[in-house]
């Protein structure tokens, strides 16, 4: 077993290394093709070793899976497919032995139609009180034929489907995943008894799905293309429910990053008032091309959202929900959309493995906390999954227009020679894994110098080890066009080439370390990054 690192302040999630754990595909452990809490445990050294301050799993609640685990069941068992309790709770005090906290996903707008209390509400029938803890209409039309609005869906299609009985009810994302009503008590009590309950079992912090979606126009009015405020998205509401949450976390200890899209900056920074959440992840970042106006432009607004609350930022490159950045730098357009996801979009590997080391670089000397998402640590590219084999309701609800994210949440290779790339010893993998990826697995990577692996591992011990990094301020350098520069505090800086001839390094006294080599006569190739100490 890998030797811990030494545990973080009580502010550790300020300048952390979080690392994303999507269960299903990080290792299996039984062998019967699906990722488990027994393949973590026995990957805890690799984290360890990768030097990350927490790791975040995404749902592993009991679920029917039709959307990967977000569809829950049961907030407070294992699915059967990773485990049992017993095992998340072996997990997270084992994790915590060698200096790694465990966060959770929490989903709190909704719960799947398994879920007991939408079976309940089902058999009651129209005017119970268990419907009243989702939202059931009756429909329109003469014969309530038609949806109680029209709501666009957070997926493509139809954001309500009708009973038997008639009635209508309200799910943003797939027919599976009914919206919770979070006017009614029992809503609000229950995510408050599941936060704590978590907590109980030494969790460190909480990831919230959808966080700006929970409260609802209670008139559930039409839907207006710039309605203010809107029916559904950043409602005043949500900031109470929020901070009952953080008075939870307060007593624990324990903190929470919300999954906040919002164009709105001002409206974004309430989320991170004092008494709400600790910190949101930037997706602004992650969509941004790679681009040097854009990028700096990203950063600087990033940075002034923040600063009037005193939250850190945060920086990902990408998740389970996104095109992998090896992938998308690769293309033509290196920005990311969802709706502009097609299959069969030319990419060039060589040129987007490059740019994901220098982005990799880019993001660790930000100033704030750096999510991972499980294999960019290995450069894994965006698989290309046969339609047949694609399980995301987002390819179908498309009429197969979007390739999904699947292609992002392919089971990670571990052993270059073994079956499987060592995910698992006996059973296919549940998605399939591309011919071509010996070279990505760890163990070939692990004792390869200029492997991606090695670059992340040596970039997480300077963060950890050398001064400047983390939470703290950052100012920019003068530099050449198509280069961003910038300082941190102790003489730390920051170089990356985005232009298309070689850039001169700023006068330093030590090159710290650089995301490939340098030209003969000591400049910065493009698409190259350096950390300096001047």
């Amino acid at each position: 077993m890998a030797a811990p690192h030494s545990p973080r302040s009580d502010d550790w999630w300020r300048d952390a290394v979080i690392y994303q754990v999507y269960p299903r595909s990080f290792a299996d452990g039984d062998g019967d093709g699906t990722g488990d809490l027994a393949g973590v445990r026995a990957r805890l050294p690799h984290l360890a070793e990768l030097g990350v301050d927490a790791v975040w799993f995404t749902p592993w609640y009991a679920s029917p899976m039709v959307d990967g685990g977000y569809d829950v069941a049961d907030y407070r068992a294992i699915d059967p497919a990773f485990g049992t309790l017993a095992e998340a709770e072996k997990l997270i005090a084992e994790a915590r032995e060698l200096g790694i906290r465990t966060l959770v996903d929490i989903v709190p707008n909704h719960v799947s139609d398994r879920h007991p209390w939408f079976r309940a509400a089902l058999e009651a029938g129209p005017g119970s009180p268990e419907r009243e803890r989702f939202h059931f209409r009756p429909g329109r039309g003469e014969h309530g034929e038609l949806p109680p609005n029209a709501w666009p869906s957070q997926f493509s299609g139809t954001t309500w489907t009708r009973v038997p009985d008639g009635e209508w009810y309200l799910h943003l994302f797939t027919p599976e995943q009914p919206d919770l009503n979070w006017a009614h008590p029992d809503v609000r009590r229950e995510h408050e008894d599941v936060l704590r309950f978590w907590f109980d079992r030494g969790v460190a912090g909480v990831r919230i799905d959808s966080a700006a979606l929970l409260v609802k126009d209670p008139a559930l009015a039409d839907f207006e293309e710039g309605a203010d405020p809107h029916p559904y998205i950043d409602r005043d509401e949500l900031h109470e429910i929020y901070r009952s949450w953080r008075a939870i976390a307060d007593e624990y200890g324990a903190v929470f990053v919300g999954e906040v899209w919002l164009p709105d900056a001002e409206r974004f920074a309430r989320y991170l008032r004092p008494d709400e959440l600790h910190t949101a992840f930037n997706f602004t970042f992650l969509t941004c091309p790679w681009e040097v106006g854009r990028l700096r432009r990203t950063i600087d607004a990033t940075l002034a959202e923040h600063a009037p609350v005193g939250a850190p930022a945060t920086w990902v490159l990408c998740n389970h929900d996104v095109t992998r950045t090896v992938t998308r730098y690769g293309r033509a357009d290196t920005a990311f959309d969802f709706a502009a996801k097609r299959f069969g979009t030319p990419t060039d590997l060589d040129l987007g493995t490059r740019r994901a080391r220098a982005a990799a670089l880019l993001t660790l000397a930000l100033p704030g906390s750096v999510y991972l998402y499980q294999g960019e640590e290995l450069g894994l590219p965006e698989a290309d999954i046969p339609p047949e084999r694609i399980q995301d309701p987002m390819h179908f609800r498309s009429g197969g227009i979007d390739p999904g994210r699947d292609g992002c949440r392919v089971p990670l290779p571990w052993e270059a020679e073994a079956p499987w790339y060592g995910f698992g010893s006996d059973g296919e993998p549940w998605l399939p894994q591309p011919e071509d990826w010996a070279h990505h697995a760890v163990d070939r990577q692990r004792t390869d110098p200029g492997s991606m692996l090695t670059l992340y591992r040596e970039a997480l011990r300077l963060r950890r080890s050398e001064k400047g990094f983390g939470d703290g301020p950052m100012t920019w350098l003068p530099a050449e066009d198509g280069v961003l520069a910038f300082a941190r505090t102790d003489g730390l800086r920051c170089v990356v080439n985005l232009s298309d001839v070689p850039a001169a390094l700023p006068p330093h006294e030590r090159l710290l370390l650089a995301s490939g080599p340098l030209r003969a006569d000591g400049t910065l190739p493009r698409d190259t990054a350096v950390w300096l100490r001047a």
